[in-house]
């Protein structure tokens, strides 16, 4: 548990699940301090974002500091005076910044997600108080890999899809080479709260609702190869509360986590549970994914469906992820993952009330 004089090197502010991660971390480590490293274009953001968080957490009122700075710059972008303060105080980093698109350019994710983890890491090496750093990795480092994919896996030899997933992997990499201690946690599919289906940001499985919801039922949809393969999805308040629980852990030290879903549904029952909630009905046309990827192309098609093509991969991952060490140290402390069919309803729900109010990009 963090001690009054703990201070902590945050960035991902105010991104979807920095802005939830944080009060929760201020509520385990409540003698903390936090800095958030936030460029300096998303700094009236911050500001507005930290206003809701203090108005919603009383607790965090005058706990958090905006910085700012960047991620991909030599010293992390920092004044002078703050880089000495950081360096001479901090005694913990989470580090969530990142480019989460799949359609990103090779040359954007080498820049934030590579360079920027590479400069981080360059920055806390003279940290002189340092205990731990907190990486926010994916579950998609695994790239085009199948079978199971273990906690303790990262380079199998594997190739990518994406350039995301790709730069992610990357950015693990220069972390494990690292010598520093660190604890490394890889989310699956993240999407809204399993409670209220609050997201920030409409993409990943919204896009099979997107396009659900423009054809007609009865009808038909495409099932991208057999559709027996697992979409594994994990919503926002699972994801925060286990990694804020095993970040304040001393027994996490050095540990890599799988935030997936121990026992994740098929592409195709989770497809018939949005369109039931959507309460519509289709039969559902096989199609091999190279076809559905030609087929998709276009990118006027991608606009009308809203579905954009580097995301039929995932309709067809023939990958499953071991979540042996999550599972079992999240389950002694009371935390797990909900199954997709107890929240689905929550998540349709938002979904069709705020489509048109919530972005589909990511903040670049």
């Amino acid at each position: 548990m963090a001690g009054a004089d703990e201070v902590i090197l945050f960035t991902g502010f105010p991104g979807f699940i920095g802005m939830r991660l944080l009060p929760r971390l201020m509520d385990l480590a409540p003698g903390a301090r936090l800095r958030c490293l936030v460029q300096a274009r998303f700094l009236d953001t911050a500001r507005e974002g930290l206003g809701r968080l203090e108005a919603e957490h009383p607790s965090a009122r005058g706990r958090i500091d905006l910085v700012k700075g960047d991620i991909t710059a030599e010293g992390l972008g920092l004044a002078d005076a703050d880089a000495r303060d950081l360096k001479a105080t901090l005694t913990a980093a989470y580090h969530l910044a990142a480019v989460y698109d799949l359609a990103v350019t090779r040359e954007l994710g080498m820049k934030v997600n590579v360079e920027g983890t590479r400069q981080v890491l360059r920055f806390l090496a003279d940290g002189k108080r340092l205990d731990r750093l907190h990486y926010v990795s994916t579950c998609y480092v695994s790239g085009r890999a199948t079978g199971v994919f273990r906690e303790s896996d990262l380079d199998v030899g594997q190739s990518f899809n994406n350039h995301y997933d790709e730069t992610k992997f990357l950015a693990e990499v220069e972390v494990a080479k690292s010598a520093l201690p660190t604890t490394v946690y890889r989310p699956s599919i993240v999407v809204g709260d399993s409670r209220t289906g609050e997201t920030g940001k409409f993409d990943g499985p919204y896009f099979t609702l997107t396009a659900m919801e423009k054809l007609p039922s009865p009808g038909v949809f495409i099932k991208i190869g057999s559709g027996r393969n697992p979409a594994n999805v994990v919503p926002v308040d699972f994801v925060t509360e286990a990694l804020a629980r095993l970040s304040v852990s001393p027994l996490s030290r050095g540990r890599t986590y799988h935030l997936a879903d121990p026992a994740p549904l098929s592409v195709f029952e989770v497809g018939e549970l949005f369109a039931r909630e959507l309460g519509k009905r289709f039969a559902y046309l096989p199609v091999p994914k190279g076809v559905a990827k030609a087929l998709f192309a276009p990118r006027a098609v991608q606009r009308y469906f809203g579905v954009p093509v580097q995301t039929l991969d995932y309709f067809d991952h023939p990958c499953r992820y071991d979540t042996t060490e999550a599972t079992r140290d999240l389950g002694a402390m009371g935390v797990a993952c909900p199954p997709f069919a107890s929240y689905v309803g929550p998540l349709v729900a938002f979904y069709r009330t705020h489509r048109d109010g919530v972005r589909r990009k990511a903040m670049t």
